[in-house]
């Protein structure tokens, strides 16, 4: 029974590393504003975000200019502004403010029922932009209306189950790790002492294990996330959202699998050097023929 309901727990542990992770990542990563914020900052120097926003800020604001003749020339010159913005300290400032206001959509359209598209709104970058083109005397700039310049990231129709998941693993939120911890160290004790160095072995065999699944997860859920986004939604961009948003899951994986291998091999030189420090012991001699006739 004692080694069942150790290799029991331990399988449970396979589980619940991934689980964990999730969990924390949920309520103190997507959950929390400013770590939100501080995980998309990096997306500011990104290329492939850089060109989306410029194309998507160039496609609003020339909806409100007619240049006549020179219309593909005032497009060029207010993409290379965009992008002359982008490379500055003040685009960082306003990244900022746009993931602010968007982590808000997010968390509520996740935590709550609503029906609402979740959309990023870039109005802030082309207010700037406006004030650049004004500064630079670009025709037709004054005539820049800062409207609301959105980017739908996440549809409504795909948020059903999400929600149910965001809400059970805000709900687990760092006591789901506590729980794994202290059923790892149930499945070493309930083993016994003469089984407590093989179950310490499983345990981070279990662990490791649990972290290539995790691994696994985040890179495969990485292009079903982005087949389901609308489609003038740049992939590049979004692929570079994604992986800043799960940046914290992926390190917790390598981080996890490091641990568990570790854990083996400690286990493993321990037995080794048990085995070399040991002292022979005396030959266990076969009881004699009238012990085993008594």
């Amino acid at each position: 029974m004692r080694r069942l309901l150790s290799a029991a727990l331990t399988a449970l542990i396979f589980l619940l590393v991934p689980l964990s992770a999730l969990s924390v990542w949920a309520s103190a990563e997507v959950g929390d504003t400013d770590r939100y914020v501080a995980a998309m900052a990096p997306l500011a120097g990104d290329t492939a975000v850089q060109n989306a926003v410029a194309d998507r800020v160039t496609d609003e604001v020339m909806k409100n200019i007619d240049a006549g003749p020179i219309q593909s020339g005032v497009q060029d010159l207010v993409r290379q502004a965009v992008l002359s913005f982008a490379g500055s300290d003040a685009f960082q400032t306003a990244w900022n403010t746009v993931n602010r206001v968007a982590h808000a959509a997010v968390d509520k359209a996740l935590s709550s029922g609503n029906g609402d598209d979740v959309v990023i709104d870039l109005a802030p970058v082309t207010e700037r932009v406006k004030q650049e083109l004004t500064d630079q005397g670009v025709p037709f700039a004054d005539n820049i209306p800062v409207e609301h310049t959105e980017v739908t990231v996440m549809t409504s129709d795909k948020l059903g189950e999400l929600r149910d998941s965001y809400r059970w693993l805000r709900i687990a939120g760092v006591w789901l790790p506590v729980l794994t911890l202290v059923l790892a160290a149930l499945a070493v004790l309930v083993a016994g002492a003469g089984r407590r160095r093989r179950a310490v072995t499983w345990l981070g065999v279990a662990t490791a294990l649990g972290a290539v699944l995790l691994l696994v997860g985040v890179a495969v859920a990485r292009p079903l996330a982005l087949d389901d986004l609308p489609a003038d939604v740049d992939r590049a961009a979004a692929g570079a959202v994604y992986d800043a948003l799960t940046a914290f899951l992926r390190t917790a994986g390598w981080v996890t699998l490091a641990l568990g291998v570790a854990v083996v091999l400690a286990a493993w030189l321990t037995g080794r050097l048990r085995n070399r420090t040991q002292p022979p012991g005396e030959a266990v001699r076969p009881p004699d023929r009238a012990h085993l006739t008594a």
